[in-house]
């Protein structure tokens, strides 16, 4: 995830929640000239892959290359608000709202032009990368990510 179209701009330095920015594009739109619906969970996911990259330091691709450690969702659920285009960035913000033994939980809402466009909640589990079996989470990465957690968003 994350390409060319994102900004690694975070306006949440200091805060439990982090903003992500993505810039809209054409082949993002559907013939309807609104972003199509398969892209706005990809936005989300995104999102996540950033605010693993700069909370933790390590983005879905390192922690599976260079740890073994895989984070495949058990949950999505998104709810639109309204349509979003090309027009203005994408303004996503994610929230940590869950840290179990062995899985974590985000919210991610995304915003255009200061108007709410949707609602995301993700539940990932940990597993060994290469044995795709569940396993607690890190030490480490529940050290570096306890302060950054949060209640969902209403």
């Amino acid at each position: 995830m994350g390409d060319a179209r994102s900004s690694g701009n975070d306006a949440s330095a200091g805060t439990a929640s982090f903003v992500h920015r993505i810039r809209v594009g054409w082949a993002d739109c559907d013939p309807a000239r609104i972003a199509y619906t398969g892209r706005i969970p990809y936005f989300a996911l995104e999102a996540i892959d950033a605010w693993w990259q700069h909370r933790i330091g390590n983005d879905w691709f390192s922690l599976n290359i260079d740890r073994n450690l895989g984070t495949p969702f058990a949950r999505l659920e998104m709810d639109f608000r309204f349509h979003v285009t090309p027009r203005a960035p994408l303004e996503c913000t994610v929230h940590l709202t869950r840290l179990g033994e062995t899985s974590i939980g985000f919210a991610v809402d995304g915003h255009q032009a200061g108007r709410l466009c949707f609602q995301g909640k993700f539940v990932c589990v940990f597993v060994v990368a290469d044995r795709h079996e569940k396993t607690a989470i890190p030490a480490d990465i529940r050290a570096i990510a306890e302060p950054f957690l949060s209640a969902p968003p209403a």
